[in-house]
């Protein structure tokens, strides 16, 4: 299946700011989907096209900040650009502490703008590509026993099998019937591998036994 392009989502109550900047965007050769109010834009909005916003700060009803904060609350987090017309440090400073990309002041620097929007455009697009794997682990993940999944938490504590087995109450060699499928299931061949799986989801090893 192919990825969508990406889409930058420019939201500006100034219709010639809006006009302008989506001209730009579209000559620099990206996709522009453009919004003249943040109400409009939710309204529409959809978090599994990959790509970046740029938010005026100043709009009417919710500003630019608060249209980034209702992003957040409903669990998209896209790459955010805010242009401004009378930014301040505040203002600045609250954004960036929010995730933003960039802050820029109008009349916005087309170069600035265009060297944003790559950056924000491949943030979002290296967050989709971890999303992704991640998902992809946890579906491995769920093939699993409660005995195999047991045994990997052993396994990556750095416990032999002869270990595993006493620490369970079983065979050896069951242990490394266990250790074998889900090796297997996971689609890794050393324990290095395996390791590096789990820490990526935050699987925590049992204490060690006494």
């Amino acid at each position: 299946m192919t990825q969508s392009a990406a889409v930058v989502f420019l939201v500006d109550d100034d219709p010639g700011v809006l006009k302008a900047l989506t001209r730009l965007l579209r000559a620099a050769g990206h996709e522009v989907r453009a919004f003249i109010s943040p109400q409009e834009f939710l309204a529409w909005h959809d978090p599994s096209v990959p790509g970046c916003a740029v938010f005026d700060v100043a709009m009417p009803g919710l500003d630019g900040l608060e249209l980034q904060a209702a992003l957040s609350a409903g669990g998209t987090d896209r790459p955010v650009i805010f242009i401004t017309g009378r930014g301040d440090i505040p203002t600045t400073v609250r954004a960036m502490k929010a995730g933003a990309i960039d802050f820029l002041a109008k009349p916005v620097d087309d170069h600035q703008l265009l060297t944003a929007v790559a950056q924000a455009v491949e943030t979002d697009a290296a967050a989709r590509r971890s999303h992704a794997q991640l998902a992809a682990i946890q579906q491995r993940l769920a093939t699993l026993t409660p005995r195999e999944r047991e045994v990997l938490t052993h396994v990556v504590a750095g416990r032999l099998n002869k270990q595993i087995a006493h620490d369970l109450g079983t065979g050896e060699k069951t242990i490394k019937v266990h250790r074998s499928r889900m090796m297997i299931k996971l689609g890794v061949r050393t324990v290095a591998d395996l390791v590096r799986l789990a820490a990526q989801v935050g699987i925590e090893s049992p204490p060690p036994e006494h």
